[in-house]
């Protein structure tokens, strides 16, 4: 079985985590940091929001399953690309909308993507979506990992992370 991996920000990571593992052929997501300079980071330091890392999930994937043109419409519509550094109530630039690219065909797909969505007028502001390439990603530590899963009576996720998945069912049930 082949697979790829490819890396999104898209505001708090048990968010997109949750959305993410909900999909067939995404084989296994992590929640961690990337995008930014700083060494080995963690959660109470890319919260300071100094460190540059934004907070990103790993999805492994099987193309022959879902392509990376599909994640990206998936992506899109999980998080609001037209606000700067912030998603709802979480702010600071680690919540920021970005794509992490791997590889040219994802930079081309992405940014094709983005143009595509710009030119469309779907949205009533520009998005600000960070297109760049993926140099290194750190795993979040292990109570991050599943968090949804694991913690889905919790007042952040009934509030934030289930109308997601909801959303999710409604939009992309075919995904599922």
């Amino acid at each position: 079985m082949k697979t790829e991996i490819a890396y999104f920000g898209a505001g708090c990571f048990w968010c997109s985590e949750a959305i993410f593992s909900k999909l067939k052929g995404v084989n296994k997501v992590i929640s961690g940091y990337a995008g930014g300079k700083t060494e080995k980071p963690s959660y109470s330091s890319v919260s300071t929001g100094r460190t540059g890392h934004a907070e990103v999930v790993r999805v492994e994937f099987n193309p022959g399953v879902i392509s990376y043109e599909t994640l990206l419409g998936v992506f899109f519509q999980i998080h609001d690309p037209t606000t700067l550094n912030s998603q709802g109530e979480d702010v600071g630039m680690q919540y920021r909308s970005i794509i992490l690219m791997t590889n040219d065909e994802q930079d081309k797909s992405a940014k094709k993507y983005l143009h595509e969505i710009i030119k469309s007028g779907r949205y009533s502001d520009p998005p600000v979506t960070e297109i760049k390439k993926m140099t290194k990603f750190y795993p979040a530590e292990k109570y991050h990992q599943n968090y949804y899963e694991q913690n889905q009576n919790q007042p952040y996720c009934q509030v934030v992370i289930t109308p997601k998945i909801k959303k999710l069912f409604k939009n992309f049930k075919q995904l599922i």
